[in-house]
């Protein structure tokens, strides 16, 4: 039973991050109807960031941290004006091949800057073993547990009760209507992919000192935030922490008690089980995010 609840916090913990990989997709996808493969290497991004502003500046990790989201949320920010703005009004598939172009650019040019070889961040907090009855945790762990957690609160709340986030719920219910009411569409897009990217951002620069950092880890997020965002329902703001947090569970249970090997595919098995049963997703609702 110990073990069993070892391996839920660790999935709880994996889980927190896959939900805000997913509620940035989410986000991206339903306003702006972008699908955007270059999610995961803004995560990859913002953990090299981390990388050279903490390990190699010497600069405070919950500084690095916020700056890392900040400058990869801006680098969003004028992507989305440079790439995706001329090609707003093209088929969905235009784009989709813009962003697999950007993720393939995206991930070349950090090793051109940081070379191919995996590297280590450091520990940002002493190594010391905080335990919650007869469960064990690192300092760290607790700290990206709480900041996920805290991160996905502020989404929501963001998105629910300020003029920016009715503005984006209303844009992706009728986008036309949203613009006669007086909402600035170039602004929310704008925005909104600046917002999904920063939230991935925090999610590198949250699981980069646990990890390895290296320029293709953000392929297989990529995968595992669409993963997210099938399973949940697309679209569904709530449904991207759902199964965010499940697909994390999923995860370390499997590799502790069938096989490690497994592990990635854990995600995929996933989405062909929910949607034999729920074919939108298990809170898909059309018509809106949140």
């Amino acid at each position: 039973m110990v073990g069993f609840l070892q391996h839920l916090l660790n999935g709880l913990l994996i889980g927190g991050i896959y939900a805000l990989m997913g509620i940035g997709l989410t986000l991206i996808f339903g306003v702006m109807n972008v699908v955007n493969f270059a999610h995961g290497q803004f995560y990859m991004l913002a953990a090299f960031a981390v990388y050279t502003i903490f390990t190699l500046a010497g600069v405070p990790y919950p500084m690095a941290l916020i700056i890392s989201a900040l400058l990869v949320g801006l680098l969003a920010a004028i992507i989305e004006r440079l790439l995706l703005k001329p090609i707003r009004n093209e088929p969905i598939d235009v784009s989709m091949l813009a962003t697999i172009g950007l993720s393939i650019f995206l991930a070349n040019m950090a090793q051109i800057i940081w070379d191919p070889t995996p590297k280590d961040i450091g520990l940002p907090f002493p190594l010391l073993g905080i335990q919650i009855g007869p469960i064990s945790l690192t300092p760290i762990r607790v700290f990206v547990l709480v900041s996920a957690l805290l991160i996905i609160v502020a989404s929501h709340l963001l998105l629910q009760r300020t003029r920016v986030g009715k503005a984006i719920r209303a844009t992706f219910q009728d986008r036309e209507a949203a613009a006669l009411m007086g909402v600035n569409i170039d602004f929310i897009n704008t925005f909104t992919f600046s917002w999904g990217a920063g939230i991935a951002a925090l999610a590198g620069g949250l699981l980069a000192p646990i990890f390895q950092v290296f320029p293709t880890m953000g392929a297989i997020v990529t995968a595992k935030s669409f993963a997210v965002v099938i399973v949940g329902g697309l679209g569904s703001f709530p449904g991207a922490i759902l199964a965010g947090l499940l697909l994390g569970v999923a995860e370390s249970l499997g590799a502790a008690y069938i096989s490690s090997g497994y592990r990635d595919a854990i995600a995929f098995i996933l989405i062909i089980v929910v949607l034999l049963v729920r074919p939108t997703g298990l809170l898909g609702k059309e018509g809106r995010v949140g």
